[in-house]
């Protein structure tokens, strides 16, 4: 049995996060009507939503009913909107923001370890971190850290 390609559209929206995950919760007429706008694209939905507020004065609590979001959601897009434009609309990257683990006290630590043995491997410090700080990293993890230590800091004051 031969397999559906995924629409192109679908594939793209996905791939830069911008898929709706409930296209069917947008219930406004313009969507059903429109060959330019598409309940599938997430970005175009929100400022759709927004618009529909600033511009033509509908209510919040109607047009977040017929866009399929919540009243927080309206004013979270509204805010983005406002602070980054468009491109604020596009869902961040899921996952942690930076090395939460790896702290400066780790990296010193592993720094030290690395000082007095510098034939230590990375997972041989993964051992050693978890002994003394109780936290489990990845080998890789500690290498990214550790590469990120030695790079020279910008010398730019801002």
């Amino acid at each position: 049995m031969a397999r559906r390609r995924e629409d192109p559209k679908v594939q793209a929206l996905r791939e830069e996060r911008c898929l709706n995950p409930r296209p069917e919760a947008v219930r406004d007429p313009a969507f059903a009507s429109s060959e330019f706008l598409d309940a599938r694209d997430l970005v175009q939905v929100k400022y759709e939503m927004v618009r529909r507020v600033r511009v033509e004065g509908d209510a919040v609590s109607r047009t977040v009913a017929d866009y399929g979001f919540s009243r927080p959601s309206f004013y979270e897009a509204a805010a983005a909107l406002d602070a980054g434009g468009l491109a604020a609309l596009v869902p961040a990257r899921p996952g942690p923001r930076r090395a939460h683990k790896m702290s400066e006290e780790v990296v010193a630590f592993v720094e030290q370890r690395l000082g007095e043995s510098p034939d230590l491997r990375a997972g041989d410090l993964v051992e050693a971190i978890e002994g003394r700080f109780g936290l489990r990293v990845h080998p890789r993890s500690v290498e990214r850290a550790l590469a990120r230590s030695r790079r020279p800091k910008s010398g730019g004051s801002r």
